[in-house]
């Protein structure tokens, strides 16, 4: 194998990372607080409620306004799809009348009397007496056709 070539290499290891730390002494700021009276602590709490009141004020403000604006816009939308329902309820009433127009117009071109017109303009007329054959049959179930022959009933 081609292990030792690892093994020979010089690589450089800062052992010093796994070696132990020396305990330095930590240095501390030379701050000294004083104790607060009891003043400093009631005008300490009452400057934190009032900016936690005035905070308060200004979120519920900017929160009544947030309402008020969602509140206008959705009223805008109600508004626009309202309109929307309104034209497309006018287009109906429209095609509708167009509908009954067109189907009154119909009625009229089909209606008997014009085509009783139609039929006069082309050359029709109404059926005379003179036009009707008449077809005289016997007490016997016989017919006598255009040939001349006789056709008996087979039921006798």
């Amino acid at each position: 194998m081609d292990n030792l070539k690892y093994y020979n290499d010089s690589l450089a290891y800062d052992f010093e990372m796994f070696m132990p730390r020396s305990a330095e002494p930590i240095r501390k700021d030379n701050i000294v607080k004083l104790p607060q009276t009891k003043q400093q602590r009631r005008a300490k709490n009452r400057a934190v409620k009032r900016v936690s009141a005035s905070a308060f004020a200004v979120m519920t403000t900017v929160f009544v306004l947030a309402a008020m604006c969602g509140n206008i816009f959705l009223r805008l939308q109600i508004n626009e799809v309202n309109s929307k329902i309104n034209d497309v309820k006018s287009e109906i009433n429209a095609l509708e009348s167009q509908k009954t127009s067109l189907e009154v117009e119909l009625e009229r071109v089909i209606s008997y009397s014009n085509i009783e017109l139609e039929a006069a303009e082309i050359g029709m007329q109404k059926m005379d007496k003179n036009q009707v054959k008449y077809i005289r049959v016997n007490d016997k179930n016989t017919a006598v056709t255009k040939d001349g022959e006789t056709i008996l009933s087979n039921g006798d």
